[in-house]
């Protein structure tokens, strides 16, 4: 049985599961689940679409890198970020030191096909939606690889991705 000390934290682009793997995780290890974006969403009394278009990308990273601090001072949880805020230096830094992080990679084909399933995300209101994930993928792979943990989200389904987490999160444990 996993019984984490410190809270858990998804990372990965835009459409790559975390926030649907991230409350599956929640459940399997009874912990509480939060979103980044939906608790900057709370904090702002706004949509990030509102603020991307109102305030521009650096004041959102400016209230999530806020948001993020916070919440990993709080009790263990599954903590689903944005896909930009673990390329913040400082983010990554306190994610680094306070929570394990997982890294959900999966290629450009399949995050396509699950973020044109809606129209919520401000990075992708661009004429080549493609170019930009791709251009996203390669500029903040170095930042992801950073994680502790890589888990390969792209072949199969939710389930598979949560079991591969555990199983990974398992064997950390047992080196430890």
């Amino acid at each position: 049985m996993i019984t984490p000390d410190r809270s858990i934290v998804l990372i990965g682009l835009m459409g790559v599961g975390k926030t649907t793997v991230g409350r599956r995780l929640a459940k399997a290890l009874n912990l509480d689940f939060r979103d980044a974006d939906e608790e900057v969403e709370r904090a702002a009394g706004r949509t990030v679409a509102e603020i991307f278009k109102d305030f521009g990308e650096a004041a959102f990273r400016d209230g999530e890198r806020k948001v993020i601090a916070r919440l990993l001072d709080e009790k263990p949880m599954v903590l689903a970020l944005g896909g930009g805020a673990f390329v913040d230096p400082d983010t990554r830094a306190r994610v680094l030191d306070k929570a394990v992080s997982v890294w959900l990679k999966a290629d450009v084909d399949t995050l396509m096909k699950r973020v044109t399933r809606k129209d919520t995300r401000p990075l992708l209101h661009d004429p080549d939606p493609r170019g930009v994930l791709e251009r996203l993928l390669e500029s903040r792979t170095p930042a992801y690889a950073e994680a502790n943990i890589h888990v390969d989200a792209s072949a199969g389904s939710h389930q598979t991705t949560l079991d591969t987490i555990l199983q990974a999160l398992m064997a950390r444990e047992a080196e430890a």
